[in-house]
């Protein structure tokens, strides 16, 4: 697929993305959430990272993602138009996350398919987890 952006944007984009190093969402339950997230992690290839009195944390070398009870003691709530997005290599990750996901209790957001308002090959599916975050999994693959 070719880049959209200027040489200039795509450059701006490639250190961006080196930029980032974790999202935290809040939630209720550490133990729901690792009942929730281990499963759904492992299909898009990270591994429990963190395991402390206040988060469980994933990722493949360092946490890059993880759930934390709110620090000033008040009920974790998803924000309104917050989500974490995972990116992953093929329709069949996709579809497996989705599986996977909803097997563990998550509720449907958004059934794997494509959605071409956002880029001709963008494949995606969303799920709220039991703390009613919404997390999706996402591939640019062709097929």
């Amino acid at each position: 697929m070719k880049s959209r952006l200027s040489p200039e944007l795509s450059r701006q984009a490639r250190r961006f993305r080196s930029m980032l190093h974790h999202i935290s969402l809040g939630t209720r339950d550490l133990k729901r959430a690792g009942a929730f997230y281990d499963p759904v992690m492992r299909e898009l290839g990270m591994r429990r990272t963190l395991d402390v009195a206040d988060a469980v944390g994933y990722g493949a070398g360092i946490t890059v993602f993880s759930l934390n009870l709110p620090s000033d003691g008040n009920a974790a709530s998803p924000g309104n138009g917050v989500h974490a997005a995972f990116e992953v290599e093929t329709r069949a990750a996709v579809d497996a996350f989705f599986r996977v996901a909803i097997a563990q209790g998550g509720l449907a957001e958004g059934a794997p398919g494509l959605r071409p308002e956002y880029d001709a090959h963008y494949y995606a599916a969303f799920v709220r987890d039991p703390d009613g975050n919404k997390i999706e999994a996402l591939t640019f693959a062709a097929a």
